[in-house]
């Protein structure tokens, strides 16, 4: 009989893991090619990636049929990725093509490996991590900004050796933007002291500060859709940081294992014609290094923390978004589990 104990052990170690089911970003475009293939883990979970020749994206597990090698070690020969221990060729779909050291070896026209949905766009690679009540991939979840032709910007990525928990809970505390970065380009003003506010959307929520808008980082809004979850928020900026609005921070937090995960964040302002020049020329040129900074700050300290930093925390009102979007996790961590343990009491 499993107890309510058991079912929070469970529920945290699934949560902790990362949730499947969704879409994540894995990787830039430009990371993908098709002379030589790309190793990524996400969800703990080990793929490999190549173009075929069309330019189309293949992801199957990292791992060959034969032994077990790492196929991100290894070819590209004709669209199909070869093993660099003994020359097993797979294809896109985990099939195996060919045994170079033994013609018609019985290997050959089996499905040794799992495959992968895989989308792109605007310059990222989202991978679909299938679950047992979700196993066919719902439509990718993306920013509206990202397929607005008024919006401009660049994505950058990073990876941070900490729990991708860690990371989430960083976005939806907007407090911690006039501490942590009080000296940063952008972040450096407003009041230290504020009550904040939560706000329920039909898909996520929104935090934000009741007493101040637009001085600082002020309020985040979670999208929580059936593929995926992403965030966002605007960095206020100054007239010298060129022209257009504030800058629209779109995050993304992909698992990558228990200790590391990677973030994704495009940094978009909405700007056209000859000012859309003017601020990526400014941005690539003078502003880029002052926003690395702030992402480093964030990495420093969320490195910085215990893994059983949640065990011991004492939360207090400011943490109402990081409360709700704990919730949220474990409600979909609970419909995982009740959905894998129903069919294994079918199996049975």
């Amino acid at each position: 009989m499993v107890t309510s104990a058991d079912m929070r052990i469970r529920i945290e170690e699934r949560i902790n893991q990362g949730l499947r089911g969704q879409w994540f970003p894995v990787a830039k475009s430009v990371e993908l090619r098709a002379d030589r293939p790309h190793g990524i883990t996400v969800l703990g979970e080990r793929l490999v990636m190549w173009r075929g020749a069309d330019g189309a994206i293949k992801c199957i597990e990292d791992y060959c049929p034969h032994r077990g090698a790492p196929l991100s070690y290894g070819e590209i020969h004709d669209g199909n990725i070869g093993c660099r221990y003994h020359g097993v060729i797979v294809d896109g779909t985990g099939t195996v093509q060919r045994v170079p050291a033994m013609p018609d070896c019985a290997m050959e026209g089996r499905k040794a490996l799992k495959d992968f949905t895989v989308a792109e766009h605007s310059d990222a690679v989202f991978v679909y991590l299938p679950s047992v009540d979700r196993p066919e991939p719902p439509e990718l979840p993306l920013p509206p900004e990202l397929s607005d032709p008024a919006w401009a910007g660049f994505l950058c990525t990073a990876v941070w050796d900490c729990n991708y928990r860690y990371a989430l809970d960083n976005l939806a505390d907007p407090m911690h933007g006039c501490y942590l970065h009080a000296e940063s380009f952008t972040l450096a003003f407003g009041s230290k002291q504020d009550l904040l506010e939560l706000d329920r959307r039909d898909a996520g929520f929104r935090v934000s500060r009741v007493g101040q808008v637009g001085e600082n980082f002020d309020w985040t809004e979670f999208e929580v859709r059936e593929g995926g979850m992403y965030c966002f928020l605007d960095i206020p900026y100054p007239p010298a940081a060129g022209p257009g609005g504030h800058m629209r921070i779109l995050g993304y937090v992909t698992p990558v294992g228990p200790k590391r995960c990677k973030v994704f964040f495009w940094r978009m302002r909405k700007v056209e014609g000859l000012a859309r020049a003017a601020w990526r020329f400014l941005f690539r040129t003078h502003l880029e290094e002052r926003h690395w900074r702030v992402l480093e700050q964030d990495r420093v300290m969320l490195e910085g923390m215990p893994d059983d930093a949640r065990t011991r925390e004492m939360l207090y009102q400011h943490d109402i978004g990081v409360a709700h979007l704990r919730r949220a996790l474990n409600r979909r961590a609970k419909d995982q589990l009740a959905a894998e343990d129903a069919l294994e009491t079918a199996a049975e």
